[in-house]
């Protein structure tokens, strides 16, 4: 059966449910993929009490169908290819490069228009949980996981109401816990498993960021101090938590639906 949210604030709604034991966990930081992950991750930072902020990343879009992504790009210098879409597509390296080079041109304007001189937030040893409207090749997210590696998070999980089934489960190996609501036979685009799906603009990121919970764990805290104490206590309180759990079909959606967390 199809399964339609309604907006992506109903999706986040219904995702926040979903994400209820981990509230409370220290040091926890909800991160959205923006643009179309903000308002998701807002009703899921709300809901749990905990601090929101960005981490932007960008789709490298295959060319004549940019919605198809052949990779993503992540600062400082992180860049994920999808050899099998670039084959698929003849995509030539010297596309790619070009792609990249102007995806990077926009990543850098983001960063500086979202955060408006912030620093970037403290994630070391620190629960995340990262946040998009949906993952269809998991390439986004991919780079934004490579991204959380590098600068030492702590348990990070992967939060999305709608994930195509070999995105999700190749996000398994890469994330703590993945919770998806719906992992639908038939992927074709996120945007169909919206009633509406109308882009989310600069200015809606930026209301979002603005109106979050301050973030009480910057980057002039010690990291190693506010990192243990944060990753000390996600370790045990997921330790017993792995497992795939068949969700009920959630308010705001018509269907059913998949909250699938694991390794």
């Amino acid at each position: 059966m199809h399964v339609s949210f309604a907006d992506r604030i109903a999706a986040g709604r219904t995702l926040a449910t979903r994400l209820e034991p981990w509230r409370g966990l220290p040091g926890l930081l909800v991160l959205a993929l923006p643009r179309g992950g903000v308002p998701v991750a807002r009703e899921i930072a709300t809901a749990l009490g905990a601090p929101l902020d960005v981490l932007v990343v960008r789709k490298l879009g295959v060319p004549g169908a940019e919605e198809v992504a052949c990779g993503a790009i992540a600062a400082p210098d992180i860049r994920v290819l999808n050899e099998a879409i670039l084959t698929e597509f003849d995509v030539a390296p010297r596309d790619v490069e070009r792609i990249a080079a102007r995806e990077r041109r926009e990543l850098l304007r983001r960063e500086h228009l979202y955060r408006r001189g912030r620093p970037a937030p403290e994630v070391r040893g620190r629960p995340v949980i990262v946040v998009d409207d949906g993952i269809a090749t998991g390439a986004t997210v991919r780079a934004a996981l490579a991204v959380l590696q590098q600068a030492g998070a702590g348990h990070v999980t992967v939060a999305t109401p709608v994930a195509a089934r070999a995105a999700y489960v190749g996000l398994r190996a890469r994330a703590a816990d993945v919770v998806a609501l719906h992992i639908p036979k038939e992927f074709t685009a996120v945007g169909a498993f919206y009633d509406d799906f109308r882009p989310v603009d600069d200015a809606a990121v930026v209301a979002a960021l603005d109106a979050a919970v301050p973030d009480r764990i910057r980057p002039a805290v010690p990291a190693n101090q506010a990192g243990r104490a944060a990753e000390g206590s996600a370790r045990s309180e997921f330790r017993s938590r792995r497992r795939v759990v068949i969700a009920r079909p959630p308010a705001g959606s018509r269907g059913h639906s998949v909250s699938g967390r694991s390794r």
